[in-house]
Order: C-alpha cells, then structure tokens, then sequence
C-alpha cells in the first residue's frame, strides 16, 4: 500500500507540476488557447477573463502537484487535484468528440496532444488520483499546519511572479518555431518521406435534369451529355505540417516582402504588433523611434501587424508596414509590441516591448557585419 502510495504521488505530483510550469511559462499561449475553445463555443464574453483563468489554472495545477508530492498539505493538494480531474475529464471527452480545437493545449506548445490523446492521458491519470483520494485519511503530515500552509503561500507568491515575469518580457524558454538562432527557411520545409496531405475528391455532373457525383476513376470524361457543375475536394488524411507556415507578408501597396524578409543580408528589425490600435501608444511610440534609428543606420525596419489597411496607415511614420495573418503573429512572439532582428533569414534576437535593447546595443551587433 506505501508503495502504491509513493508511487501515485510521484506520477501525479509530477504531472500536474509540469502541466503548470508550462503553462506559466508561456500564459500567453494558454490565453490564446482559451480564447480558441471560447469562440468554438460561443463563449466570446469569457474572453475578457483569459488571462484571470489563465494565472488561476496553472497557479493551481502547479500548487497541487508540489502539495502532492512533497506532502505539504497533502489532503488539500489531494482534493485540488480530484476537482481538476472531475472537471477536465469530461470535458476533454466532449472536446474529443467534437474536436473544436486540434490541440488541447494541456502542456501549452512544450507537447502537443490530440483531444483523444489528452482524454486517454486523464482517464490514465485518474486512476491515481482516485486512489490517492481513497486512501487521503492515511496521510500523515511531516510538519506544523502553520509551517505547511507558509511553504504553500511562499510557492504560490513565487509562481505567480514567475508568470507575471514571463508576460512582461518573453518566455524563460520558448517552446515556438521563432527561437533565436532559427534559420527561418528551414522551418518552413517539408522533409523527404513525411506524409503529405490526402484528399478525396469528387466531380457533380448534370444530365437531363439530374445531378450525379463521380470519382476521378469514373467521371464522364468522353461523354458530351453530362454537364459539369463542380468540384469537390475533402481532406481524408492530414499530412505533415511544417512548423513555420502560413509566413507571408504583403507590404500596404500590395508587394509580398515574405522574400525580402527571409533573404535580406541587411539587419532587419521586425515590430510585432496584432493590432495596432489596440497596442499601448506609449510602447508603439518606442517602436517608431528605433524603427527611425534603423533607417538612419541605412538598416530595415518593418511593422507587422493583422490590422487593416486603413487603420495601419494611420500609424506608418514614414515607416514599411507589411500585413500579415494574426496567428502567425502571436507564434512569432509573445508580447504585444514584441521585436525580431533577423539577418539573412536568420534569428539574432528576440524581444518584448520592456527589454528592447538601446541604440547603442544595436550599434554594437551593426558593427559585426
């Protein structure tokens, strides 16, 4: 029974701290996360409390696992996770049933599960759980309630900056295709061997007043009597998707600069920015101005931004602007505005609106040309 015992806490224990910790490593992500399964489920008011729900998850499943595993609290620890799994669990049946997200986003961008598989992984979970929550009367506590209840408050506080540090600048580690270092291009490619997407796809013919669906083996090629009214492509089979994608980037007038982008031997600082009329003036500002000092420097400045055409005017400052899909720009970073300086399709850096290095820092990396 001991072992049994030791043993379940160990595996939930751990599991429910590394579910937490990457959460709380990149919350934005789980934010996002959230906000995908709210739209899905016409939920879009809760999209305000994103980030509330966000900090109260991880901060939660992190608390209960170090509880569980360090027999701090044991019982309380035991009973959060109990709870957590008693919501989740069917809720990542339903999720799995009508797949309204591809990946649950359980363990953030660290390891990505399908619904089924992260329905399969609680219903494995659960198993200790409940035998933890079954025998929770045997727990003997090794130390003072006051002391225990201290060590769990001093955890939690520490977390919690731990989150709110990886908000305000970027990720402690970044789980993302857009790592420093990262030749772009690469990413983007499609190794030899991985499946490719598969589709069925039909033809509607029309004759005499009655339509008739055909497959490419049997459709009417040489028979003048049918009509052909349209085509019909369905995805069968998923292929491999290559972890950069949908990159493309158009300039105001209309010019695709993706190219540009990916093959300037210039240093080209790109400012991220999802939409630009809701980004804090102050930070953008900030942006301007070093996007200026660029410019000067006879380097390459470009706004990225999902906002509309006519709305990213209204912020150019004589400045490029090139638009792009949002998804692709929260992939790229997590901050809002947030910073690459890219070389020849190639990461040198990465920043948030609060560690943008200063001129005299980038006049240091333009001297290493």
């Amino acid at each position: 029974m001991k072992t049994a015992r030791y043993l379940s806490r160990i595996l939930v224990g751990l599991v429910f701290i590394f579910s937490g910790t990457v959460k709380a490593i990149d919350p934005l992500g789980t934010v996002y996360k959230l906000q995908d399964y709210f739209t899905a489920f016409n939920l879009d008011f809760l999209k305000h409390f994103s980030l509330l729900l966000t900090i109260i998850l991880c901060t939660l499943e992190f608390i209960a696992g170090i509880s569980v595993l360090l027999n701090i609290r044991q019982k309380s620890g035991i009973w959060m996770t109990m709870i957590l799994m008693i919501v989740f669990t069917p809720l990542t049946l339903i999720l799995a049933l009508t797949n309204p997200v591809t990946d649950c986003g359980c363990f953030g961008d660290a390891i990505k599960l399908t619904n089924w598989q992260t329905f399969l992984k609680n219903i494995i979970l659960l198993i200790p759980v409940i035998f933890l929550f079954l025998t929770r009367n045997d727990i003997r506590p090794h130390s003072g309630i006051t002391r225990e209840w201290t060590m769990l408050s001093i955890a939690t506080f520490i977390f919690v900056v731990f989150i709110f540090y990886n908000l305000r600048y970027l990720p402690v580690i970044d789980f993302l295709p857009y790592k420093t270092g990262t030749y772009i291009p690469d990413q983007m490619v499609v190794p030899e061997g991985k499946p490719v997407d598969k589709y069925e796809t039909t033809f509607l013919y029309q004759k005499n007043g009655q339509q008739k669906e055909f497959t490419l083996e049997n459709y009417p090629a040489d028979d003048t009597t049918w009509k052909f009214v349209e085509q019909k492509s369905v995805l069968i089979s998923k292929g491999y998707e290559p972890p950069v994608h949908d990159f493309s980037f158009y300039s105001l007038d209309g010019t695709d600069r993706t190219e540009r982008i990916l093959e300037s031997e210039n240093y080209q600082l790109l400012m991220i920015s999802k939409k630009l009329s809701k980004s804090d003036p102050e930070k953008l500002e900030e942006g301007f101005e070093t996007g200026q000092f660029f410019v000067m420097n006879q380097e390459e400045f470009l706004i990225l931004t999902a906002s509309g055409k006519e709305e990213a005017e209204k912020f150019s400052r004589g400045l490029t602007i090139c638009l792009g899909d949002e998804v692709t720009l929260k992939t790229m970073v997590r901050s809002d505005p947030g910073y690459l300086l890219l070389r020849k399709g190639t990461i040198i850096g990465k920043w948030s609106w609060a560690d943008l290095p200063d001129k005299e820092t980038f006049r240091d990396i333009f001297k290493k040309q």
